[in-house]
């Protein structure tokens, strides 16, 4: 189990993130991003899972800036209101915080430092690989990376899509693809938007865990 911190940005908001440790010494830092669902319990599971796995995770609640504590369920009301909190959200206030997320991750694990993100984290885990200073980065069907393809990341990164998923049709992974043959663009057959979530109807657990494992192996690799 993990515990709520707060964390401060460069512009001078402040923000609550949760922070799960590892049993023993870190082999890393993950920044973990959540849905549009803010910083929820799943998000929190997520994060104490790849604790487990010996990382030092900092999730922090992006919806923060402006809807402090946000945390949504799965339900039709709530995606509508996660969606309407999302479009109040500017790039620039996100990656703000995602920074100050990397600087919490890097000090307190004292190792190299990844982001992964989920949905509105997928796009965000993106654009902290090619603006900002992260060793690697895992985009889970990130619905914005199509649209900033053209960005060359600093990093190692890896994509997973869902093949079903009506949100990122298949002509958008193509386009990432294309843009971006340095890239591994994972997909899979029958999985739609969502497929890592457990508590979402669209959870294809096979997909999930073969994605998991292949993104342990990434950061074996990258981060230690």
């Amino acid at each position: 189990m993990g515990s709520m911190i707060q964390l401060t940005a460069a512009d001078g908001h402040k923000f609550g993130a949760y922070k799960a440790e590892p049993s023993g010494k870190a082999k890393g830092g993950i920044v973990l991003i959540q849905e549009i669902f803010g910083a929820n319990k799943h998000i929190r599971a997520v994060a104490d899972g790849y604790a487990k796995d010996g990382y030092l995770v900092i999730a922090p609640a992006l919806f923060d800036r402006v809807s402090p504590d946000m945390q949504l369920g799965y339900g039709p009301e709530d995606q509508e209101k996660g969606k309407n909190t999302r479009a109040q959200l500017k790039w620039d206030a996100v990656l703000a915080d995602t920074q100050a997320s990397y600087e919490a991750a890097k000090s307190a694990s004292g190792g190299k430092v990844a982001i992964i993100g989920y949905c509105f984290g997928g796009s965000v885990a993106w654009l902290g690989a090619t603006r900002l200073n992260f060793d690697a980065a895992v985009a889970y069907y990130g619905g914005n990376v199509a649209d900033f393809a053209e960005e060359k990341p600093k990093c190692p990164v890896i994509c997973h899509n869902g093949t079903e998923d009506k949100g990122i049709p298949m002509e958008k992974v193509e386009k990432i693809k294309a843009a971006r043959p340095e890239v591994t663009v994972y997909t899979y057959e029958g999985a739609g938007h969502g497929f890592n979530c457990d508590e979402r109807g669209s959870y294809h657990e096979a997909s999930a865990k073969l994605a998991r494992q292949r993104t342990l192996d990434f950061l074996a690799k990258h981060i230690g």
